[in-house]
C-alpha cells in the first residue's frame, strides 16, 4: 500500500462510515485525478467497510482510531459515552431498584393510558432514588397507600424524610391508612380538620434528591388505587432540569403548607389526635352533624392570619395611639368572639398570668353561652366565666356574661365604675338603645372592646360615632375571601344607557332627588335591568335577591317593574313597619319572594345568607358603602356556591371614582386598574370574577385615564369652598380622598392644592419646588419614634441635635429630603435652610401626623445589642433612612448611590438585605416569584447574590452567624407615591441552607412578620 495515501484518498462512504463512529466529526473527501489511485481507494474503502461490518464495537473503535491515525491532524475516536442506570447492592437480598420510565430530566404526561407506564409504577420508580419525599393530597386511601407499600418501606429503611399534607374533605381520607403512613412508614403527617375553610383539591408529589435531579408530579391522582392504576387520570410529571420554576413554586408552596399552623401534626398514638380526625371525618362525610356542645380541646387556639391582623390593628390603636375605646367590624361568621378572646388572652398579667376582670355584654342568652364556650376554648380553663342572664347570677364578679336585660334589672348604678378592667359588647348595633346608653356612660374600663358586624343601622344612625367615627380593625375582603369564610363573588358590570352628566354633585355625591327621577320611570332603564338578569342568572324564579335603589319611590318602581315581569318582588326601606319588614324577610328566605328593593338599607336586617345575588340600581360614591352592600350577599351557604353581582352604570360625571370602587372591589392599587381592566383582572381571589360588557369597559376605562388631570381642578375646587383653615387631616375626611391624590407621585403637594385654591399667597420658591417632590416620602412615617423626632426637628430645624438618636434621626430626615445630599455642605446647614419655608414645614409636619394616624401594625424596638438603632421592628422606611440610621450614608457617601440588595456594614456587623418580593411590574413573574419569599410568619427564604459561594468571606457570615442579619422587605417596587417603603422585619438566626451561586437560606425571624403582610406576599395565598 502506498505510504501517505490514507490522508490522500478517502472517498465519500468511507467519509460517512467515519462520521458516523466518531459523532460530530467531519472529514472532507479528497480523490487524487490518476486513475490508479482512484481504483485503490476503492479497494481500500470496500475493505475498510467489509472489516467495519464484521467488527465488534471495540473492534469498529480500534479500527477507526488506526485509519485516523493516519489521517493528519485529527482527533482519535472516543468510547461512546456511557449512562449510569443501576448500582445495585451486592449482599444477600438487595433487589434491582427500576428506574423510571421517563428520565429525570424530562417533563411528561401520564394518563394512566395503555402503552404508557401506570403512575404507580412511575412513583414506585421515583421513590426507589429520593432523598426527601413530600406528598401534598385531598385524601389518602388505604388501597393507595398498599400499592407502595414495599417502596414506602424500603424509603423508611432508607433513613428516607417522607412528609404528607392532607384533609379532612368530604370525609374521603381513610384514618387507618393515614396511621399505617405513621407508624409503618415513619412519615410526618400533617392534617387540615376545617371543613368549611379547606379548599386543597391538589394531588401533588415531589421527590428531592442532592444531586439536583427532583421530580414532581402534578395532576388529578390523591392516594388511592384508582389514582395510581386504572383510573383515568390526568398527571403532569416536571424536572428541575426541565421546567425549574415551577420545582422552585412546588417546594415554596408546600414548605407555607407545612408551616401554616391551620395544618396541625397529627400522631396516632395519641388518642385526641385519633379522636379529632374520626370526628372529623365523620362530620365531612356527612356521616354525623357538627355538633353544638363544645369540649376543651387541649390544643392552643391560633388565630387565622385575617384574625391576626385585626389583633395586631387593636394593638396598634392602644400602643401607638392611645386608643382605649375600639370598634371592630367583622362579618358574622368571621369569628368575632374568638377575636375577643384572643385579645383578652394577651391582656393578662405576663408575670402572675392572671386575667383582668371581664364584663361580656350581649342582648341573647345563646350570644352568652356561645361566648363563655370561645374564652374558656381560648384560655384552656372549662371554669372560666359566670352568667348574668335568666336569673343565673354571679357570685365573684370577676368574669361575667351578662344580658343587657339583666344589667338594666339589677341597675347599672349598683356597679363601681371601674370594677371591671375590659368590658366587650357584642352586636355593637344595638348600642344606640336607651337600654345601652347608660351602661355605656356609667362604665369606665381600662379597656371598651365594641364588636358588630353592621356599624350603620336601621335608623342610619352610625354606632363608628361612639368611637370618633372611627374603626379600630375591619376584616378586610380580600382577606376574608382568601381564608375561604366569604362566599365568592362573580361582579358584573352593564351599561345601562342613562346620562348622569346633568345631574348635580353635591358634597361628593349625585343629588338624590335628580337621581331618583331620572331612573323611576325609565322603562328603557328597566327593559336592559331585566334583560341582563335574564343572562347572567341562571333561574330567575329560583333566585333570592337585593337591589339597592335610590330611595323609596326608586324602590316601590322597580319593585312593580319586577312584579309585572313574573318576578315577585317588594319594596322596603327605614320607614317600614318592623313587622312588614320582618315579613319581607322570611318570604325572601322561603323563596315566595324573589327580590327584595331596598332603599337606604344595609343593616343586619338585610344581612342574611339566603341572598345569592344583588342588583346595584344606583351609583354607589363611597367605596365604604359600596363594600357594606356587597358584603349582605357574601354570607356562605352551603347551596350558594357564587355570589351574582349586577351592576348598573351609565355616562358619570367626571366627579364619580371608579378608582374607588374597583379597588375596593378587586383589591389591587389604584395605579393597576387601568390595565387590569385591560387584561380582564386576572388577579382576583380564587372564585372570583369581574366581568365588563364592551360599552361599560369603554366608559370605564376613558374614566380611569382622564382622572388624573381632572381630579386636580375637583381638588382645588373642593378645597376653595372647603375655607382657608382647612387642615389636611380635616380635608382628607372631609372629602373622602386619599393623601395619595394629593401627593401624586411627587409632582404635586398640600402647599401647591392650598396655593392653587386661593389659600396661600406668593408664588413657590426653587426650594418649595424641590422639597414638594420628596415630601411623598414622609407619607409612610408608622411609628412613634420618627414621629416625634422628626416632629420636633422640623419644629426647630435650626437646633443642633443633642444626642446620638436625635444626630440619626437628623441624618434620617434630611437624606430623605436630599438623597444626592442638596448640595448641601452639612446636614445640619441643610435642615436649617428648612427654616425659611414655613409652607413646607407644615405641611411634612400634617404628612407625617396623617401617616401615623393610619399606621395599624404595632412595632417594637431591635431586639438584642441593636435597641439603639432608631429602626422599630414591622415599622415602614425608605432605603435612605435605612442607611442613615446604620451609620452608612453621609455627605461623602451619598445613599442615592446604593443600587445593590445587600449592604454589610462592619463597624455594626451588621448584614442588611433589602428585599423586594414582587421583583418585576408584573404581579406575576415565575421565573423570580420564589426565589425570596416568607414560607410563614416565622420563617423567610431568600436567595444570596448569583456570586456568593459558601466559603466565601461573605457566604460564611451569612451561614456561621457570625453578623446580625437584619430583612427589610416590600411587595413592589412602587405604590401610590411613588418609590415604595420597606418594612423592617428585624434580626433573623440561620435555619438551613441549599447549593450556591446563589445560596438559597432559610431565616428565622426573631419577631414574626405581620400578617397582613404575610398574607399579601406569601407564595399559597388564595
Amino acid at each position: 500500500m502506498q505510504e501517505g495515501l490514507y490522508e490522500r484518498l478517502i472517498t465519500a462512504r468511507l467519509a460517512a462510515d467515519l462520521v458516523q463512529l466518531r459523532g460530530s466529526v467531519s472529514l472532507v473527501a479528497e480523490v487524487e485525478p490518476a486513475d490508479e489511485p482512484r481504483v485503490l481507494a476503492r479497494h481500500i474503502a470496500a475493505a475498510a467497510e467489509v472489516a467495519l461490518m464484521n467488527a465488534s464495537k471495540d473492534g469498529r473503535v480500534a479500527l477507526a482510531n488506526h485509519i485516523l491515525t493516519e489521517l493528519a491532524d485529527t482527533d482519535p475516536v472516543d468510547a461512546p459515552a456511557a449512562q449510569l442506570l443501576l448500582i445495585a447492592g451486592t449482599k444477600p437480598g438487595s433487589q434491582r431498584v427500576p428506574r423510571p420510565a421517563t428520565p429525570l430530566s424530562d417533563a411528561a404526561l401520564l394518563t394512566n393510558v395503555k402503552g404508557e407506564p401506570s403512575l404507580g409504577a412511575e412513583l414506585r420508580a421515583e421513590l426507589g432514588s429520593a432523598d426527601q419525599v413530600d406528598l401534598l393530597c385531598a385524601f389518602v386511601k388505604w388501597h393507595g397507600v398498599r400499592v407502595i407499600e414495599e417502596d414506602l418501606r424500603r424509603l423508611r429503611d432508607r433513613g428516607v424524610r417522607l412528609r404528607v399534607v392532607t384533609t379532612t374533605y368530604m370525609g374521603a381520607t381513610e384514618r387507618r391508612a393515614i396511621d399505617r403512613l405513621v407508624n409503618d412508614f415513619g412519615a410526618e403527617v400533617r392534617i387540615h380538620f376545617d371543613e368549611a375553610k379547606t379548599r386543597l383539591h391538589a394531588k401533588a408529589w415531589m421527590f428531592h434528591r442532592t444531586t439536583g435531579y427532583d421530580t414532581a408530579y402534578v395532576g388529578s391522582s390523591n392516594l388511592s388505587r384508582s389514582a395510581l392504576l386504572d383510573g383515568l387520570e390526568w398527571n403532569v410529571r416536571l424536572s428541575r432540569i426541565g421546567t425549574p420554576h415551577l420545582l422552585e413554586k412546588f417546594a415554596g408552596t408546600f414548605e407555607t403548607y407545612w408551616n401554616d399552623p391551620s395544618f396541625v401534626p397529627y400522631d396516632p398514638s395519641n388518642v385526641a389526635d385519633r379522636d379529632r380526625l374520626d370526628d372529623a371525618l365523620a362530620v365531612a362525610g356527612g356521616k354525623v352533624r357538627a355538633s353544638s356542645d363544645w369540649t376543651l380541646s387541649g390544643l392552643e387556639v391560633r388565630p387565622y392570619a385575617y384574625q391576626q391582623h385585626i389583633l395586631d390593628a387593636l394593638a396598634a390603636e392602644r400602643d401607638l395611639h392611645e386608643r382605649h375605646r375600639n370598634l371592630v367590624v367583622a362579618a358574622t361568621g368571621t369569628g368575632k368572639t374568638i377575636i375577643a378572646a384572643l385579645d383578652y388572652r394577651r391582656l393578662a398579667d405576663p408575670t402572675t398570668k392572671r386575667y383582668p376582670k371581664l364584663l361580656f355584654v350581649a342582648h341573647r342568652k345563646e350570644i352568652l353561652e356561645q361566648s363563655r364556650r370561645a374564652y374558656q376554648e381560648v384560655l384552656a380553663d372549662a371554669s372560666f366565666g359566670e352568667f348574668y342572664v335568666d336569673g343565673t347570677r354571679p357570685e365573684r364578679w370577676e368574669h361575667v356574661f351578662a344580658s343587657i336585660q339583666s344589667l338594666n334589672s339589677y341597675g347599672v348604678h349598683n356597679l363601681q365604675p371601674d370594677h371591671f378592667d375590659v368590658v366587650v359588647i357584642d352586636e355593637f348595633h344595638h348600642a344606640a338603645a336607651k337600654s345601652y346608653q347608660s351602661l355605656l356612660e356609667h362604665l369606665q374600663p381600662r379597656e371598651l372592646l365594641a364588636l358588630t358586624a353592621t356599624p350603620e343601622r336601621t335608623d342610619g344612625f352610625d354606632v363608628r360615632a361612639y368611637f370618633g367615627g372611627r374603626t379600630a380593625a375591619e376584616l378586610r375582603l380580600w382577606e376574608a375571601l382568601q381564608e375561604g369564610i366569604l362566599c365568592p363573588f362573580h361582579y358584573f358590570m352593564a351599561s345601562d344607557g342613562t346620562d348622569l352628566s346633568d345631574i348635580s354633585w353635591v358634597r361628593g355625591r349625585y343629588h338624590e332627588e335628580q337621581l331618583a327621577n331620572l331612573y323611576t320611570g325609565n322603562e328603557a332603564r328597566a327593559r336592559v335591568i331585566l334583560r341582563e338578569l335574564g343572562n347572567k342568572v341562571l333561574d330567575v324564579q329560583g333566585m333570592r335577591a337585593l337591589g339597592f335603589c335610590v330611595g323609596v319611590q326608586h324602590a316601590s318602581y322597580m319593585a312593580k317593574v319586577f312584579n309585572d315581569a313574573g318576578i315577585a318582588a317588594k319594596a322596603v326601606s327605614g320607614t317600614t313597619p318592623p313587622m312588614e319588614r320582618s315579613q319581607a324577610l322570611k318570604d325572601l328566605r322561603a323563596g315566595t319572594l324573589k327580590v327584595l328593593f331596598a332603599a337606604d338599607l344595609f343593616n343586619e336586617g338585610v344581612d342574611i345568607p339566603d341572598v345569592d345575588t344583588l342588583l346595584f340600581l344606583r351609583p354607589t360614591e363611597s367605596a365604604t358603602v359600596f363594600l357594606q352592600q356587597l358584603g349582605r350577599g357574601l354570607r356562605q351557604r352551603p347551596d350558594k356556591p357564587v355570589l351574582t353581582v349586577l351592576d348598573f352604570v351609565g355616562n358619570q360625571r367626571r366627579e364619580f371614582r371608579f378608582d374607588a370602587k374597583l379597588a375596593a372591589l378587586t383589591g389591587r392599587p389604584r395605579r393597576r386598574l387601568a390595565k387590569d381592566l385591560e387584561d380582564g383582572f386576572p388577579y382576583l381571589p380564587s372564585g372570583c370574577q369581574v366581568v365588563l360588557d364592551r360599552r361599560a369597559q369603554e366608559t370605564v376605562l376613558a374614566s380611569l385615564k382622564s382622572q388624573l388631570s381632572a381630579r386636580w381642578a375637583h381638588l382645588v375646587k373642593q378645597l376653595r369652598a372647603s375655607g382657608g383653615e382647612t387642615t389636611l387631616q380635616g380635608f382628607l375626611d372631609g372629602s373622602g380622598y386619599g393623601l395619595s391624590d394629593i401627593l401624586r407621585q411627587g409632582q404635586k403637594s398640600w402647599t401647591e392644592l392650598r396655593r392653587d385654591a386661593g389659600h396661600l399667597d406668593g408664588s413657590p420658591t426653587a426650594m418649595e419646588k424641590k422639597l414638594s417632590k420628596r415630601v411623598r416620602a414622609l407619607a409612610h412615617v408608622d411609628d412613634p419614634v420618627r414621629k416625634r423626632g422628626y416632629e420636633e426637628l422640623l419644629a426647630h430645624p435650626a437646633d443642633e441635635p443633642q444626642t446620638p438618636l436625635e444626630q440619626r434621626l437628623a441624618e434620617m430626615l434630611f437624606f430623605t429630603l436630599w438623597p444626592d445630599g442638596g448640595g448641601h455642605a452639612s446636614i445640619q446647614e441643610g435642615l436649617a435652610e428648612l427654616a425659611s419655608e414655613p409652607a413646607m414645614i407644615d405641611e411634612m409636619r400634617a404628612v407625617i401626623e396623617v401617616a401615623f394616624e393610619e399606621a395599624e401594625r404595632p412595632v417594637a424596638p431591635t431586639p438584642g445589642r441593636l435597641a439603639d438603632l432608631p429602626l422599630q421592628v414591622h415599622a415602614r422606611y425608605q432605603r435612605e433612612e435605612v442607611l442613615a440610621a446604620l451609620g452608612y450614608a453621609s455627605l461623602n457617601r451619598k445613599p442615592n448611590s446604593f443600587r445593590e440588595g445587600v449592604l454589610y456594614v462592619p463597624e455594626l456587623n451588621v448584614d442588611a438585605f433589602f428585599i423586594t418580593l414582587r421583583k418585576t411590574e408584573e404581579r406575576f413573574s415565575p421565573t423570580t416569584m420564589y426565589r425570596d419569599y416568607p414560607i410563614s410568619q416565622e420563617l423567610f427564604h431568600w436567595e444570596s447574590q448569583s456570586t456568593t459561594t459558601v466559603n466565601s468571606k461573605t457566604g460564611q457570615r451569612y451561614l456561621t452567624g457570625s453578623s446580625t442579619v437584619l430583612l427589610f422587605v416590600r411587595e413592589e417596587q412602587k405604590d401610590d407615591f411613588g418609590t415604595s417603603p420597606y418594612t423592617y422585619l428585624g434580626t433573623t438566626r440561620y435555619v438551613s441552607h441549599r447549593g450556591e451561586k446563589p445560596i438559597a437560606i432559610t431565616w428565622k425571624l426573631e419577631i414574626p412578620m405581620p400578617a397582613d403582610l404575610f398574607t399579601a406576599t406569601t407564595v399559597a395565598a388564595g
